[in-house]
């Protein structure tokens, strides 16, 4: 896969991305891997650094859902406020008279389905403004705060009604606590981590301060400067949509543990059956829109596939029809805000990470690297 790596290396050299690290694997193992340029100051990027994932937490926390539904714990259509009563108190935000937001009960039921595939109604502040505007006046802090005060943000539709990217999988774990009576840090340990080998994948980065990269940010000159971006240390509650670090290779374990089936190193995670709700179309006739950014420093408009018809599994952004010269359809994947992505195309017993850190998400430099790195893999194959 040399025209994989001379993307990447043309990416780094022009100041498209900071540094990159790489890997691509298959149900068998890893076929390629490569790490260019800097980390941090003098520190060169490898397979070890360690990255802030952000959003990449996301499907771990469905996987943790997805084990208590393998176990009849849970099911997908488990009331949400069955387990966590508050969130029947959630408002709709449906506008603003003036400075006073116009809010109303919630119509019908949000299951854990719809916390799974993005449909509870539930959206973060980057992409709604009303949601940004409802935080500041009502003095809600923000999901990354850390505080269980920062899960009470107003829904911008009812459950089920549509897509609307934001809290929810911060909600279903805790769903899972709810459900299994252990933490969700100490659930995710002992239940995924331990068995699929994940060692260097946490919620807290103690012990791993040398190998963390550094978050950098877009600057006007098209260049790079420092920033600040980490998840919060020790919060009031681990929120599941962006809690974890971790690197290249531990995450690759758990794509290819997707692609054999729900195994890895004869370690069942999930049953066949379930890790079909992980990995098929579960939105009930949604789909994904578009997602505007309201907070260009945070992120860019978010649109992977423009045209193509892309739903969600119960873990995963699932493309419905294949990309030319890219995956297959049936594809799945998603990313964290500081550029950290993956895919998994399980019709051609693929799976890669292309991982960074840097602000903002998906701005043109970098979609057009990822884009030019997934068409090298395929040509490569």
């Amino acid at each position: 896969m040399w025209e994989a790596e001379r993307v990447l290396r043309h990416a780094v050299m022009n100041g498209r991305l900071p540094f990159a690290v790489a890997m691509v694997g298959t149900s068998g193992g890893i076929r390629f891997s490569s790490s260019i340029g800097d980390a941090d100051s003098g520190r060169p990027a490898g397979e070890d650094t360690v990255f802030r994932i952000f959003s990449m937490s996301k499907a771990i926390g469905a996987l943790a859902a997805l084990i208590l539904i393998d176990r009849g714990v849970l099911s997908p259509e488990t009331p949400v406020a069955d387990l966590l009563p508050e969130w029947a108190d959630l408002p709709v935000l449906e506008g603003w008279d003036g400075d006073t937001p116009i809010l109303r009960p919630q119509r019908g039921t949000a299951t854990l389905r719809h916390l799974a595939t993005h449909t509870s109604g539930i959206e973060y502040e980057f992409w709604n403004a009303d949601v940004a505007k409802y935080l500041e006046t009502r003095g809600v802090p923000p999901a990354l705060s850390g505080r269980k005060a920062g899960l009470m943000y107003p829904l911008t539709s009812d459950p089920g009604t549509r897509w609307g990217y934001g809290l929810s999988i911060d909600w279903l774990g805790r769903m899972v606590e709810a459900a299994d009576g252990r933490p969700i840090d100490r659930f995710c340990r002992e239940e995924i981590f331990a068995p699929l080998g994940m060692r260097d994948t946490r919620f807290e980065p103690d012990g791993l301060e040398d190998r963390l990269a550094a978050v950098r940010m877009r600057a006007a000159d098209g260049g790079f400067r420092p920033s600040r971006l980490t998840p919060p240390r020790r919060p009031e509650v681990y929120g599941m949509g962006h809690a974890l670090y971790s690197t290249a290779p531990d995450y690759m374990r758990f794509l290819r543990m997707v692609l054999n089936g729900g195994t890895l190193d004869s370690q069942r995670i999930l049953s066949p059956e379930t890790l079909r709700l992980m990995t098929e179309d579960q939105m009930q006739g949604l789909q994904f829109r578009k997602m505007i950014s309201v907070s260009p420093k945070s992120s860019a408009d978010v649109d992977l596939f423009p045209g193509q018809p892309v739903t969600h599994s119960m873990a995963f952004l699932r493309n419905e029809t294949a990309i030319p010269g890219r995956r297959s359809a049936g594809s799945l994947g998603w990313a964290g805000i500081c550029n950290t992505h993956y895919w998994i195309d399980p019709a051609r017993d693929l799976a890669a990470v292309l991982m960074t850190q840097s602000l903002p998400f998906l701005d043109p430099p970098v979609a057009e690297t990822y884009a030019a790195f997934e068409s090298a893999v395929y040509a490569g194959l």
